[in-house]
């Protein structure tokens, strides 16, 4: 019996082949767009589950409020992890990470810059998963100078993993013997580094101040731990060991300082959640965004529907030429069940179809993808194990809610009613096809209403004035490397033609530089007196060089020794102090970590407001400090030959330090990185959004086709009667357009309510303008219009001697 349906449903279906090519190619497309959104959301969703403990695996964050600033930082002070796992017996193990940056390390005759390299303790091993292929992790990094590498470095170092006992050169001087080899940390982590240097290297690790934040720390609970009544002790816990600290530096006590509005606390999040929930500064890498999962997931579902609203409204609509055929049927003794059977069979047909294909379609297009997500994803066995009952199941719920309608209405029908011809509804008075054609168009206008506008803000991003210069800024990495000779290198590449100006500093506003330090009006450190601000050390040139504008004041000068003492702000940071002439005015700052001596310092200058960081922050408090060895050179260039400018500089760092990498990038690439995930999702909404358009106008066609086919009679008797080709598309146009018109008035609101909650995120914005809900209405119409026309051009030109012939 079921042979006999698959072989009736299968006829059925070659028979109706436009049918059957717009149903299963919607479904296709649909179901793979879906999968390989699905394949993202999971690989985002996965990040950091490869550790066996990550349930009970959380990082402590330090949350501050002071001195104009109110942030939450992914760092933490050197004494927290072994006071905490001293006071609390629910934790298991701590661990820290403490991230310096990269080195310069030597193979060879060669010194190769590596960025990956990170100090920690020797308890990462009890707390992450991070299998070891060479060495013991047991003392692997208690001994100072020792590293655990992995296994691309054993290879790209030592040509083999067996790299226990080798010695790597760091800098040319510092060697760290090799303890251990660990496998590679996998793509769905936190943190990826190559080089894991033991923390008893380096002094900073013994530090006892709890007011200076550079540790990642991390808590392994014990299993049955409650990490949220945890977190409420954490308030006690800092007082406990903060506040004879606070108190001797600024004369007050965690109480009291509250009270004025400021405070210093510890805070816990999940490891699971701080790849795309975590919006504290100083990450170890840049983060996902959970916002993007949620939207990216919605599209799928959104995609999926239109294609299963498709799916039934052709179905449905077909039914009305089918209702013969069951009547044949009833009448020679099938039963209901049997045809209900009948019709199911043939929708899941055609879904089996649509999903294979929708499979090798995904699989076909992941590398297209992965370029425009920045990922790296494949189909893996353990996506398999979820993807294959996936499928099954949205086969049968797709193939039986799309075959559910024609199959119960059409085995319901009265023979006799049926072959006297009293049934024969076209698209007039299908009020469910109705419905799910607003409901497809509405999420279609819904997507084209977010596209429009997250393209908006994103171009908008590109042409804002950020009070900076970034074009044309060639950035030369690690100059620091080169030591004392950076003043030459910079005053060998000035004069270099086609070098407009050059100049040395440890930070530029697209490579977030978070360092801060306290600065305060008087010598005596008053809580309301007192600027958090972001510190830059740069050089004389380095202000001119950008292009940033002087507000007041004077910039750095070579010529005056006193600038060593002297500082110049933004615009910012005389606020939180009530300068209103700032000029001349003097800051103070602790010159040591007690906080004992207070250095003083003149202000000279005053810039205009820039954006140094995300435009999704305010600008806040920022002072720059002369120091002619910051490290990074940032070279303002104006020549037609770039590559020969580049080989130029390159020969000049070759001359002073021919065995060291030259690394460079330029500053508007720095820019546009910062905003790369807004870029990829717009980008795939833009993709996407197209994709369930397409899949909507399929839909549309066969529906405008099923109705110029219902009405083939009356368009040929409204002919005869005069009617010309503009009457007759306007009447099989008007019903489609009246239901596109509903789903502009139930999505416009909808998406200009969604994007409105999107662009809050970001500080500066370009508010949602009055042509986008009219550019998106317009389109939906006007694809409508297009998609319709076809087939009522079609109908309208038919000679109405061959519709009307059989009368």
């Amino acid at each position: 019996m079921i042979k006999n349906y698959i072989k009736t449903a299968f006829r059925g279906l070659m028979k109706n082949k436009g049918f059957t090519f717009i149903n299963v190619f919607g479904l296709a497309l649909g179901l793979a767009t879906c999968l390989l959104i699905v394949f993202y959301v999971f690989d985002e969703l996965s990040y950091d589950r490869y550790n066996t403990k990550a349930d009970r695996i959380h990082r402590v964050n330090n949350e501050i409020k002071f001195g104009g600033l109110d942030n939450s930082y992914a760092i933490t002070p050197a004494p927290a992890a072994a006071a905490l796992k001293a006071d609390f017996p629910e934790i298991e193990q701590v661990a820290r990470f403490r991230n310096r940056g990269g080195n310069q390390v030597k193979k060879g005759t060669q010194d190769i810059q590596e960025d990956r390299m990170v100090y920690a303790d020797n308890s990462i091993f009890d707390v992450f998963t991070l299998p070891m292929v060479d060495g013991s992790p047991a003392k692997a990094l208690v001994e100072p100078h020792t590293v655990v590498i992995t296994e691309d470095m054993a290879k790209k170092y030592f040509n083999t993993v067996d790299a226990v006992g080798h010695v790597l050169t760091v800098n040319d001087s510092i060697q760290f013997k090799v303890t251990g080899v660990i496998k590679n940390v996998p793509k769905q982590s936190h943190f990826h580094f190559d080089f894991f240097m033991s923390m008893a290297t380096i002094g900073e690790a013994k530090q006892t101040t709890w007011f200076s934040n550079n540790f990642s720390t991390y808590i392994l609970f014990k299993p049955g731990a409650d990490p949220k009544v945890f977190a409420a002790k954490l308030p006690d816990f800092m007082v406990r060991h903060a506040n004879a600290e606070l108190e001797s530096v600024m004369h007050l006590d965690f109480k009291t300082f509250e009270k004025n509005g400021s405070f210093f606390r510890f805070s816990l999040i999940p490891l699971t959640q701080i790849h795309l929930k975590s919006a504290s500064i100083d990450e170890i890498e840049p983060g996902g965004n959970i916002d993007y999962v949620y939207i990216f997931g919605a599209t799928a579902i959104f995609i999926l529907l239109i294609a299963c609203v498709n799916f039934m409204n052709l179905s449905t609509a077909r039914s009305a030429n089918r209702a013969r055929e069951v009547g044949v049927r009833k009448v020679l003794g099938s039963p209901r069940s049997a045809l209900i059977a009948q019709f199911l069979t043939e929708s899941i047909l055609v879904t089996l179809a649509g999903a294979i294909i929708a499979v090798l379609t995904a699989w076909a297009f992941l590398g297209l993808f992965n370029q425009m997500s920045g990922k790296e994803l494949t189909i893996t066995p353990q996506i398999l194990g979820w993807l294959l009952p996936a499928l099954l199941i949205i086969i049968l719920v797709v193939g039986c809610l799309a075959g559910s309608y024609p199959a119960l209405f059409l085995s319901g029908f009265q023979p006799i009613q049926v072959l006297k011809g009293k049934l024969a509804g076209g698209f007039k008075g299908g009020n469910l096809r109705s419905v799910l054609v607003v409901f497809q168009f509405a999420i279609s206008i819904f997507l084209i209403v977010g596209t429009l506008v997250i393209s908006n803000q994103l171009r908008y991003i590109q042409h804002k004035d950020l009070g900076y210069n970034r074009d044309h800024v060639l950035v030369v990495k690690n100059v620091w490397a080169l030591g004392k000779a950076q003043g030459t290198f910079k005053q060998e590449v000035k004069q270099l033609a086609g070098v407009e100006s050059a100049a040395l500093s440890n930070a530029l506003p697209t490579d977030g530089n978070n360092n801060s330090t306290t600065y305060f009006k008087d010598p005596v450190m008053e809580q309301k007196r007192s600027v958090l601000t972001y510190n830059w050390n740069v050089d004389e040139d380095y202000i001119p060089t950008m292009g940033i504008k002087m507000a007041a004041g004077r910039n750095f000068s070579k010529d005056m020794a006193s600038d060593s003492m002297a500082v110049v702000v933004n615009e910012a940071f005389p606020k939180q102090l009530d300068y209103a002439n700032p000029v001349n005015q003097p800051v103070y700052s602790p010159a040591n970590s007690a906080a004992t001596i207070m250095a003083k310092y003149h202000i000279i200058g005053v810039v205009k407001d820039f954006n140094f960081a995300s435009l999704k922050t305010n600008i806040t408090p920022l002072l720059f400090n002369l120091d002619h060895g910051a490290g990074t050179l940032s070279v303002r260039v104006n020549s037609q030959d770039m590559p020969s400018l580049i080989q130029s500089i390159q020969n000049r760092w070759k001359g002073l330090s021919p065995n060291r990498e030259f690394s460079y990038s330029f500053l508007d690439d720095n820019f546009d990185a910062l905003y790369r995930s807004e870029q990829r999702t717009g980008a795939i909404s833009i993709a996407f959004t197209s994709l369930a358009i397409i899949i909507a106008c399929l839909g549309l066609f066969g529906l405008a086709a099923y109705a110029a086919e219902q009405r083939t009679k009356e368009i040929g008797i409204r002919k005869i009667l005069g009617a010309n080709l503009a009457t007759i598309v306007n009447m099989l146009s008007k019903d489609f357009i009246r239901l596109v018109l509903i789903a502009i008035v139930v999505a416009v609101p909808l998406g200009w309510w969604a994007m409105h909650s999107w662009l809050e995120g970001f500080a500066y914005r370009q508010n949602i303008q009055w042509w986008v809900p009219v550019a998106a209405a317009a389109s939906a119409i006007a694809i409508a219009l297009l998609t319709i026309s076809f087939q009522s051009v079609k109908a309208a030109l038919t000679n109405p001697v061959k519709s009307l012939r059989s009368e």
